[in-house]
């Protein structure tokens, strides 16, 4: 039963995914609809990296004293300024690293 149930949710899994790039360009989605997917990556990344910024070991941590905060601002001013995804994740986790460091 577990081997079955495994199976059915891959299976349900790919086909969902697949009907997407099989009905891609074949159906016209609404204007609307259009534009609301184009946030779709944002949110999604908003989503994953603000949990990691501002908790530590399930407490939310606002302070100067997170360094994964301080790195994160720093690093979200680097990609703003410089638009340069290498100069961002470099920065941030030099910045992390070393804020972690002082902070041991």
């Amino acid at each position: 039963m577990i081997w079955l149930t495994i199976i059915a949710a891959g299976v349900l899994t790919f086909a969902t995914r697949l009907s997407f790039i099989l009905l891609y360009g074949q159906i016209r989605m609404p204007a609307f609809m259009e534009r609301a997917l184009r946030f779709v990556p944002a949110a999604v990344l908003t989503a994953i990296f603000f949990p990691e910024l501002m908790v530590n070991e399930g407490d939310l941590v606002l302070s100067i004293v997170n360094p994964r905060l301080l790195a994160g601002l720093l690093a979200i001013v680097v990609a703003w300024r410089t638009k340069n995804v290498i100069y961002t994740i470099t920065i941030g986790m030099i910045t992390l690293w070393i804020l972690q460091y002082l902070s041991s």
